[in-house]
């Protein structure tokens, strides 16, 4: 009964404003109200409901009230849902030929207002709502131990799910599976399966998202069979990721000299030297490349290092675990604002616009790092390194060389434009707080 209420009272709260976007729109076309368009009355908007009740319903059909989601995962659903309803109520007016107050106009910037403003809307009336306890859905997790702290720690900082564990009173259990022997899954399906009618089970495979996967039925062996796919490595969207790439340079390269143009000003007054610094690394087949950044650091860094290494002996520790220095000594004034704000990247475009790189790729690795590698090299290769990528939004210098491998493996195998676009809009968040940078 509580799961009925709480999804009742989020729907209800979209359609108000669903409804309250149309006004947010009105008022801004009747603003600019001239001759050729009329003000907008109470009486357009009862001609409207049926856009309201569409994209209601399309929102329920994409199960957005089903599911307890995460904000990225809700969002996605969202964008799905009123890119259908906006193609549906345009073909509609297209086709019928029918008379009606709204320009194309209007629609095309009501369903605009909607895309950039309703997943704000959801962020701040999800965290209000499930700041109250009575709201949260209660959860038991049981089985793997290790899997069963990963999954708490992330009900409890992700708010957005609106999930709290519990071990008494619950109304789903979640079963972890890692190392999980067949009959001990088995036995946990038999016993909660009569307690509760909410069942999730934690698969532990590693380096495959099952949300993007295919499941179909065998009926007549009664086995289901999953259907995995690396989509990075289809022709078509090889093509898609590079045009959306280079939309997106386009857009920002007048910025981007602009900024250019700055940096290197600063850096020639900050210290002798060039302005670029270029590396040897690794790309796509394993293909050596030259990486271009800013320099950061001093021209006679290299003895400055070894007398600083003399009296910071753990320094060679660290290195040796996170390929860093956790403070360099050779690194310039500057130089430090830039790794920092991530800006000693920015040249890495020269490596796009040259094809040596992607924009959002694994990490181009270093020639000395190729044995480190190991077996993991036929699956990074497959693909060019990208200026940001997972490593980039995940920690960065605060990850293991180790785990920084998993996650370019993890891009690669479960890509989707999708993923490009939240590590974008990720990367922007980590460059300005600067998080794991030095």
């Amino acid at each position: 009964m509580k799961k009925y209420l709480v999804n009742t009272v989020l729907f209800l709260l979209d359609f108000i404003f669903i409804i309250a976007i149309y006004h947010l729109v009105a008022w801004i076309r009747n603003s600019i109200t001239t001759y050729e368009i009329p003000p907008l009355s109470l009486k357009n908007q009862e001609d409207f409901m049926p856009v309201f009740i569409l994209i209601a319903l399309i929102l329920v059909y994409e199960k957005l009230y089903k599911y307890r989601l995460d904000f990225w995962e809700e969002t996605k659903l969202v964008f799905k849902a009123l890119s259908l309803s906006f193609i549906i109520i345009l073909s509609f007016i297209m086709l019928s030929r029918i008379n009606t107050e709204y320009s194309r106009s209007f629609i095309v910037m009501y369903f605009c207002f909607m895309t950039l403003l309703f997943p704000i809307y959801k962020r701040y009336i999800k965290k209000f709502l499930f700041s109250f306890n009575c709201f949260k859905k209660k959860v038991k997790i049981v089985g793997n131990m290790e899997q069963k702290i990963i999954i708490e720690r992330e009900f409890k900082n992700n708010w957005y799910l609106g999930l709290c564990c519990v071990t008494k009173k619950y109304e789903a259990i979640f079963i972890a599976t890692k190392d999980m022997p067949i009959n001990a899954l088995n036995l946990y399906l038999d016993r909660y399966m009569k307690e509760t009618k909410d069942l999730y089970i934690l698969p532990y495979i590693a380096k495959v998202n099952l949300a993007e996967v295919n499941i179909m039925e065998y009926f007549n062996i009664r086995t289901s069979v999953i259907h995995i796919e690396n989509e990075l490595l289809k022709s078509c969207n090889i093509f898609l990721k590079e045009i959306f790439e280079k939309l997106l340079m386009f857009l920002v390269l007048p910025l981007v000299l602009i900024l250019h143009g700055f940096i290197a000003f600063v850096i020639k007054r900050d210290s002798i030297g060039s302005i670029f610094f270029r590396q040897e690394r690794l790309g796509k087949d394993g293909k050596i490349f030259t990486c271009f950044k800013y320099r950061t650091m001093y021209e006679d860094g290299d003895s400055i290092l070894d007398k600083y290494l003399e009296v910071n002996p753990e320094e060679i520790e660290y290195f040796k675990r996170y390929h860093k220095y956790q403070n360099d000594p050779r690194i310039t004034k500057i130089g430090k604002f830039l790794r920092q704000s991530s800006l000693d990247e920015l040249p890495q475009i020269i490596n796009v616009l040259k094809a040596n790189m992607s924009l959002i790729g694994p990490r181009p690795y270093m020639v000395e790092e190729m044995d480190k590698i190991k077996e993991n090299r036929n699956i990074i290769f497959m693909v060019k390194p990208g200026i940001t990528g997972l490593w980039q939004v995940s920690g960065r210098n605060d990850l293991t060389f180790e785990n920084r491998k998993e996650l370019d493996i993890w891009y690669i195998q479960n890509w989707s434009l999708w993923m490009d676009f939240i590590v974008l809009l990720k990367t922007f968040k980590v460059v300005l707080s600067k998080k794991g940078a030095r």
